[in-house]
C-alpha cells in the first residue's frame, strides 16, 4: 500500500558523494547477502560512469527498513544530463539533497533544488564528508540555508530537516560531533519527512512513463510511478501521447518492481509503487499508460532545450574498417542514435538533414562525448563534425544564441589567465569572490559557443585544481564570432607510416598527435602547427640510403612527446572544415576534403562566398 512506500530522489552536485552514500544505505539495509560481493559505486553500473566518476543515467533501487519500502532514485549531478533530473523528479515524493561539507552547495545544486521546489518536493539535507580534512559542516549548512532563501523558499521550508555524516564511513548525525556511527537516523528522516506517495489508490490504472529500458528477450521496458489504481499482468491498457489523438492498446505481458538493484517479477502493482512494464515497443518518455478508455494523456515532462548539435557521418577514410569496427554504415549509425533518442529526453535527431548525415542535438559537449564513446565501445565507426550551437530567431527577426552561467573556482595564481581566456570567449564577469581555501570563484555569463573546448583549457591553466560548472540561462542576442583555436593543422601529404626521420623534421613546425609508426593517409591531420595556418607536411618520408657516413650520423635527436587527446578535447579542437574519425581503437583528425588540390579549390570558393 502507498503508506508503506517512500519514493525519494537523491540529488547533488558532481562529486559530492551521492553515489557513495547510496552504497552505504544498501550495505546497512541488508540489501546484499553477507557472502555476496558488492562493488563500490553500485548504482554507477555503466563502465563510463565508473571511469569518469559521475552518474550519467538515472537509476532506481530499493531498500527495506522496518517494514517500509524505500525506492531510491539516483540522479546525475552534471548539467549536461539535466533532462535526467527533470524526469526523475516527476516520480518521487521527496528529495535527499547531498551537500559537500567543504564546498557547500554548488551551481548544479541550485539547478536541481529549484526544480525540486517547482515540483512541490520537500528536501532533506545531508551534509556529507564531515570526516574529511578541512570539512566545514556548519558553514556548508549556512550556505545551504542561504541558497534556500535565494530560491524563494517559504518560511516553513527554511526549517528543513538536516543531518551531518559520511557516506563512505556510513554514519549520520544530528550534530557534526555526535556519537552515532550508522545511518539509522537517515532512514528515520526519510520515513518521517518524505510523504507517502501522492496517488489515487482507487480508480482505473494510470502511469506516466519516465523510465525506459530495453531487453533482448522482451523488447522495450517502460515504467514510472503508478499514479492511480492497480495493474495486473494480462490487463488491457492503452498508450496515449499529449498532442495526438492516436491510442495504441496492448496487453501487459510482464510487470516488475525494484528489489535492491534488480527487477523482481510480480503479478500485480498498486498505486504509489515504481514499476516497469512490457508489452509494447514504441513507447517514449512522457507517454501515458492507462486502462482502456479511462484517461486523457498527461502533460509532457518539460526539459531544458538542446543547445548543441553535431553531425555524424559514415567513416569513409582510407583506414575505415581497419580498427575492428563492426558497424560502419550511416544506416547503422542512425539506428543506434534513434535508440538513444528513444530513451533520452534531451537527445534529438534533426529530421531535416541529408540522408548521409545524422544531425544530433543534445544539451552539451559531455553528453555528446558520452554517446560517441559508448558507440565506439559497441563497435561503431563514424566521423564527427565540430559541435555547433543551435541558433534561433526572436520575434524581431534577430539571431539569438544559448547562454550559460558558468561558475569557476581556481587557484589565485591562475585567475589572470582564466579571466583573459573567458574574455576572449565573450564571457562577461558577473561576480568575483575570494574563498577561505586560497581559491577565487568567478561567475560568468557566456555564450554556449564560448564554453566549447574551454573545460580542457581551464584544467590546464589551473593544473587540474580548478572546479567548473555551468547552467543554461536562456537565449540572448548573437554576440559575434568567438575565436576558436589559435593554431593551424599539420596535414599529412601522403599515405604511409609516420617515420622517425619525418617526425624529427615535422616537430620543428609544431606539435604532433601520434607516435612514430602510426598509419597515416593523405589529408589526415598529424599535429598542430605553431602558427595559425594549415601546413602540408611529408610525415612519411624515409631517410635517403647512401654509403657515405657522416661524423654525426650516429647522433640521435630526442623526439618531443606527442600530444594525447581525450574525446572531449578532440571534439573541441576541431575547426569547421575538419572531422574527427572515431573508431573502437583510434581517434584521428582529418580534413573534410582529403585531396589537397580539391581542398584548395573549396577554400577559394568559401573565401569568395565570404566576400
Amino acid at each position: 500500500m502507498p503508506q508503506d512506500i517512500r519514493n525519494v530522489g537523491i540529488i547533488a552536485h558532481v562529486d559530492h558523494g551521492k553515489t557513495t552514500l547510496v552504497d552505504g544505505i544498501f550495505k546497512q539495509a541488508g540489501t546484499f547477502r553477507e557472502n555476496q560481493h558488492m562493488a563500490d559505486r553500485v548504482m554507477d553500473s555503466n563502465d563510463l560512469e565508473r571511469e569518469k566518476g559521475i552518474t550519467i543515467l538515472s537509476k532506481v533501487a530499493s531498500v527495506q527498513y522496518l517494514g517500509t519500502k524505500i525506492n531510491i532514485v539516483d540522479t546525475p549531478g552534471h548539467a549536461d544530463f539535466g533532462g535526467e533530473v527533470e524526469r526523475v523528479l516527476s516520480m518521487v515524493d521527496g528529495v535527499l539533497l547531498v551537500v559537500d561539507a567543504f564546498e557547500g552547495p554548488m551551481p548544479q545544486t541550485r539547478f536541481v533544488l529549484k526544480k525540486a521546489f517547482e515540483n512541490g518536493l520537500k528536501p532533506i539535507v545531508f551534509v556529507n564528508k564531515i570526516d574529511r580534512e578541512h570539512a566545514r559542516p556548519a558553514e556548508a549548512y549556512d550556505k545551504t540555508l542561504d541558497l534556500f532563501i535565494d530560491l524563494g523558499a517559504n518560511e516553513e521550508d527554511l526549517f528543513f530537516p538536516h543531518l551531518y555524516g559520511s557516506g563512505a564511513a556510513g554514519f549520520a548525525r544530528i550534530v557534526p560531533d555526535g556519537p552515532e556511527m550508522d545511518l539509522r537516523l537517515l532512514f528515520e528522516a526519510i520515513i518521517q519527512n518524505v510523504p507517502a506517495p501522492r496517488v489515487e489508490a482507487e480508480g482505473a490504472f494510470r502511469l506516466q512513463v519516465n523510465n525506459l529500458d530495453y531487453s533482448d528477450y522482451l523488447g522495450r521496458m517502460f515504467g514510472g510511478k503508478v499514479l492511480r489504481g492497480a495493474i495486473k499482468v494480462g490487463d488491457r491498457v492503452e498508450k496515449l501521447r499529449e498532442g495526438s489523438d492516436k491510442k495504441e492498446a496492448f496487453n501487459v505481458s510482464k510487470l516488475w518492481v525494484y528489489e535492491g538493484i534488480t527487477l523482481k517479477d510480480v503479478e500485480k502493482v498498486e498505486a504509489g509503487e515504481i514499476a516497469m512494464l512490457a508489452g509494447l515497443d514504441k513507447v517514449l518518455i512522457s507517454d501515458t499508460i492507462a486502462h482502456v478508455n479511462t484517461s486523457d494523456a498527461l502533460p509532457s515532462i518539460k526539459v531544458e532545450p538542446s543547445t548543441l548539435s553535431m553531425n555524424f557521418y559514415a567513416n569513409n577514410s582510407p583506414l575505415a574498417g581497419r580498427d575492428g569496427g563492426k558497424y560502419l554504415t550511416i544506416h547503422k549509425i542512425r539506428e543506434r542514435i534513434e535508440k538513444e533518442e528513444a530513451v533520452s529526453v534531451s537527445i534529438k535527431i534533426d529530421p531535416d538533414t541529408a540522408p548521409d548525415i545524422v544531425k544530433t542535438q543534445a544539451r552539451g559537449e559531455l553528453q555528446l562525448a558520452v554517446l560517441i564513446e559508448t558507440m565506439r565501445r559497441e563497435g561503431y565507426e563514424m566521423q564527427i563534425s565540430r559541435p555547433q550551437v543551435i541558433f534561433k530567431r526572436n520575434d524581431a527577426g534577430k539571431v539569438e544564441e544559448p547562454y550559460e552561467i558558468a561558475t569557476l573556482e581556481c587557484p589565485e595564481d591562475a585567475v589572470g589567465s582564466v579571466m583573459e581566456d573567458m574574455s576572449r570567449r565573450k564571457g562577461e564577469l558577473l561576480d568575483m569572490r575570494k574563498n577561505d581555501n586560497n581559491t577565487t570563484s568567478l561567475d560568468y555569463s557566456i555564450p554556449t559557443r564560448g564554453l566549447i573546448g574551454f573545460r580542457s583549457n581551464f584544467l590546464t591553466m589551473t593544473r587540474g585544481l580548478g572546479l567548473m560548472s555551468s547552467l543554461f540561462a536562456g537565449y540572448k542576442e548573437y554576440q559575434g564570432a568567438v575565436e576558436s583555436r589559435s593554431q593551424g593543422a599539420l596535414i599529412s601529404k601522403d599515405p604511409g607510416k609516420l617515420t622517425r626521420y619525418a617526425y624529427e623534421d615535422v616537430q620543428e613546425r609544431g606539435t604532433l598527435f601520434y607516435p612514430v609508426g602510426t598509419e597515416l593517409y593523405g589529408g589526415m591531420i598529424v599535429g598542430a602547427c605553431s602558427r595559425d595556418e594549415d601546413m602540408i607536411v611529408n610525415a612519411t618520408k624515409e631517410k635517403a640510403a647512401n654509403n657515405i657516413r657522416s661524423a654525426s650520423s650516429e647522433a640521435t635527436t630526442v623526439l618531443d612527446s606527442h600530444k594525447e587527446f581525450s574525446l572531449e578535447q578532440a571534439l573541441s579542437w576541431l575547426r569547421d572544415d575538419e572531422l574527427l574519425e572515431c573508431t573502437p581503437k583510434q581517434l584521428r583528425f582529418r580534413k573534410k576534403v582529403l585531396d589537397h588540390s580539391e581542398r584548395r579549390v573549396a577554400e577559394r570558393r568559401s573565401d569568395l562566398v565570404g566576400v
